[in-house]
């Protein structure tokens, strides 16, 4: 070999990323339209971060975003992410809990805490360190990506004033999946219920409250229909996060995972600060237009927290029994926010 040969020879040597790069397509769902943050973080971070973040590790990626039900509705994205129908997608738990049961622990230890950056950072914590975490994922043939889908602190919205826990008894009040067991204990009379129909069947008398949240109840304008608005400090929640097809993803070259990794966490702090951004701006909004926010009156929230079923001990035994590690998870859960700060109302993990 000449001199020339082993310039070029030294040349191609030194380009590893150029002869390694590769092109990938993904199409990436989410039940919610874009109007909902979750999916609109999608967009407008992790989707320009992922492709940033390939782009420097020597690669391209293109995306094709289906969402509102064009390919799957909600609850469903993680079927058709396991399918191959889509290789990212918004995998919810609080949707789809028969297949992740136990990442639905916050909606079994409420008054824990209201600050959504603690649920945010220790869910995404435990299930970077915690095998218990993506035992389901695996089984279910997806990969968790990251950015915690977070559901700001749950109120009481009423269309009757609430000055102590005695106004709820006999009430209809409405809540959406396992939140319903947070009514126990109180005398109201639980009705299951979500956002899409809660506008309605307060108007008509189906029920007489909801348990929601403020970054949810003031674009579905429920302030006009339940105008009292009693802050119980029922706490943050977790509710879902990224997944990717498990396939297709450990298929992938190491620096491509890194850079979806890297795109997830970006995706995560933008949403957390938007989201206490319009947790503020939705309250001050809700208080303009006419309604009545007060703080839960002193002991109501004690009292509540007192009086309700251990429905997260209920929990975690009926799963246990099924192989699923739902008490190791809920001890995490607590043992991380009282370490982070947290003052649970209750012990749920201990009594």
């Amino acid at each position: 070999m000449n001199l020339k040969h082993l310039a070029v020879a030294g040349v191609l040597a030194a380009m590893p990323m150029a002869a390694s790069a590769e092109s990938f397509s993904a199409t990436i769902v989410a039940g919610h339209p874009p109007v909902f943050r979750w999916v609109k973080m999608i967009s407008d971070v992790f989707i320009p971060t992922a492709t940033s973040e390939m782009e420097a590790a020597g690669h391209s990626i293109t995306f094709s975003e289906q969402y509102g039900g064009s390919l799957a509705k909600v609850g469903e994205e993680l079927e058709a992410v396991e399918a191959g129908l889509a290789e990212i997608g918004t995998c919810s738990s609080l949707f789809d809990p028969a297949k992740l049961a136990v990442q639905n622990v916050t909606y079994y230890t409420p008054f824990t805490t209201s600050d959504i950056a603690k649920v945010s950072t220790i869910l995404n914590d435990m299930h970077a360190n915690l095998p218990a975490m993506t035992q389901a994922y695996g089984e279910n043939g997806v990969v968790y990506l990251g950015a915690p889908i977070v559901i700001d602190d749950y109120l009481l919205m009423t269309n009757f004033p609430v000055n102590s826990l005695a106004d709820l008894d006999g009430r209809k009040i409405a809540a959406p999946g396992a939140a319903i067991n947070w009514l126990s204990g109180t005398g109201a009379v639980g009705v299951s219920g979500n956002l899409t129909t809660y506008y309605n069947e307060l108007k008509t008398g189906v029920y007489d409250g909801v348990i929601v949240f403020a970054s949810a109840a003031l674009p579905g304008k429920l302030f006009e229909v339940a105008p009292y608005i009693t802050k119980t400090g029922m706490g943050a929640q977790y509710s879902g996060s990224l997944c990717a097809n498990a396939d297709w993803y450990d298929a992938l070259p190491e620096n491509a995972k890194v850079a979806l990794k890297t795109a997830a966490d970006a995706a995560q702090v933008w949403y957390v600060d938007q989201l206490q951004s319009a947790v503020t701006t939705a309250l001050a909004a809700m208080g303009d237009a006419g309604a009545t926010i007060i703080d839960a009156p002193e002991g109501m929230r004690e009292a509540w927290a007192a009086g309700m079923d251990n429905a997260a001990r209920v929990w975690a035994d009926q799963l246990d029994a099924q192989g699923q590690p739902a008490s190791e998870v809920l001890s995490s859960y607590m043992n991380a926010m009282r370490a982070a700060g947290a003052t649970p109302l209750r012990n749920w993990d201990t009594e």
